[in-house]
C-alpha cells in the first residue's frame, strides 16, 4: 500500500515554484511551506513576499518564515504539522533538529549532477567551466552540503547558444518533475539511494559575489565567452572600458587578433561593431549595459556612445 504522505515543502525563489506546483497539481497533500521572510525591495523599500510564498498563498497552504530555523517556537510549529517527508529546492541550510525530523527523510533537489558541483552556484560554473551537460539531482539530506544518499538524476545538454538564464529555465522544470519522481517512489517505498562517490576531481560552485564577476581578457576568447554565459543575465559579467563599468551580456568569438592590441583593448567603429582583444581571438560584444543606464543591443548602444580610439 501507498504511504500517505504529509508533505513541508521548503524554498524561496522562483525556481522553486514550479516544484511545488507540480505537488499540489498532483493532489499531493502539502501541509505547509517553509520560505524567507518577506524582504523590502524597489525604491519605496515595501516589503516583499517571495515567489514561493505568493504561491502557497494562493493556494491557502500555511507559510512559515522563521528568522531562526533552531528557534523553539519554530521547531514546536515545524512539529505540529506531523509532515513525514520534507522537500527542499533552493532554501538555506538546514539545522540537523528540522532535516532530520520527518520519518521518510528530507530530500532537495540541486542543480546539478551530484557529485559534481557542489554548493551555491551549481548552473553557473557549470557553463562558466565549458560543460557540454549538466542536469538536476534528488538527494537526501545529511551535515555536510551537498552530499547525501542520491535518488535520482536527469541529464540535460548545455547548447552552444545557451547562457545561465536559459539554463535556469530549463532546470527550474527538470527539476520539478523530478521531485514529483521521487515523491512517487518514496510513496511507493522503500527507495534505495546510492552514496555519492568522493573523489578528488570533483568541480564545486561556491556562492558568486560581484567581484567574481569582472572579466579577465587575458584568458583566451572561448573561456572568456563561457564567463560571460555563465554569469548573464544574472548577476552578469563586468568590465572596465575606457574608465567605464559595462556589464557584458552576450558575446562571439571571432578568429584571429587585431595587430598590435593588448587583451582587453578594444577595436570598434562607433557604428557598428565593438571587439575586445583576449589572450588569443578577439571577442564581438553584443549586448551591454553602462552603469547607470539600461542594457541595449550594441547597435542602439553606439547610437548614443562613442568608444575613443
Amino acid at each position: 500500500m501507498p504511504q500517505e504522505l504529509r508533505i513541508v515543502f521548503m524554498g524561496t525563489p522562483d525556481f522553486a515554484v514550479p516544484t511545488l506546483q507540480i505537488l499540489v497539481e498532483n493532489g499531493y497533500n502539502v501541509v505547509a511551506v517553509i520560505t524567507a521572510p518577506d524582504k523590502p525591495a524597489g525604491r519605496g523599500q515595501k516589503l516583499h513576499q517571495s515567489p514561493v510564498k505568493e504561491y502557497a498563498v494562493s493556494q491557502q497552504i500555511p507559510v512559515l518564515q522563521p528568522t531562526n530555523l533552531k528557534a523553539e517556537s519554530f521547531l514546536e510549529e515545524l512539529r505540529s504539522y506531523k509532515a513525514n517527508l520534507q522537500i527542499i529546492v533552493a532554501f538555506r541550510m538546514l539545522p540537523e533538529v528540522v532535516w532530520s525530523m520527518p520519518e521518510l527523510g528530507s530530500f532537495n533537489i540541486h542543480g546539478s549532477l551530484l557529485p559534481q558541483y557542489r554548493g551555491a552556484a551549481p548552473i553557473n560554473w557549470a557553463i562558466i567551466n565549458g560543460e557540454k551537460e549538466t542536469g538536476v539531482t534528488s538527494f537526501f539530506l545529511k551535515h555536510e552540503i551537498d552530499t547525501g544518499d542520491m535518488l535520482f538524476q536527469e541529464k540535460l545538454p548545455i547548447l552552444e547558444e545557451d547562457d545561465f538564464g536559459s539554463v535556469y529555465e530549463k532546470l527550474k522544470h527538470e527539476g520539478a518533475k523530478l521531485a514529483l519522481k521521487t515523491v512517487r517512489a518514496i510513496e511507493q517505498g522503500p527507495v534505495e539511494a546510492q552514496p555519492q562517490q568522493h573523489a578528488d576531481g570533483h568541480k564545486h560552485a561556491p556562492k558568486i559575489f560581484k567581484e567574481t564577476c569582472e572579466i579577465n581578457w587575458n584568458q583566451p576568447a572561448v573561456q572568456v565567452r563561457n564567463f560571460i554565459r555563465g554569469l548573464s543575465p544574472y548577476p552578469a559579467a563586468w568590465t572596465r572600458l575606457q574608465g567605464k563599468t559595462f556589464k557584458i551580456f552576450k558575446t562571439e568569438v571571432l578568429s584571429g587578433t587585431a595587430e598590435g592590441l593588448e587583451p582587453g583593448q578594444i577595436k570598434t567603429d562607433n557604428k557598428t561593431y565593438l571587439h575586445v582583444q583576449t589572450a588569443d581571438n578577439m571577442l564581438a560584444i553584443h549586448d551591454l549595459q553602462m552603469e547607470g543606464k539600461k542594457r541595449m543591443q550594441l547597435s542602439d548602444f553606439l547610437r548614443g556612445f562613442n568608444f575613443t580610439i
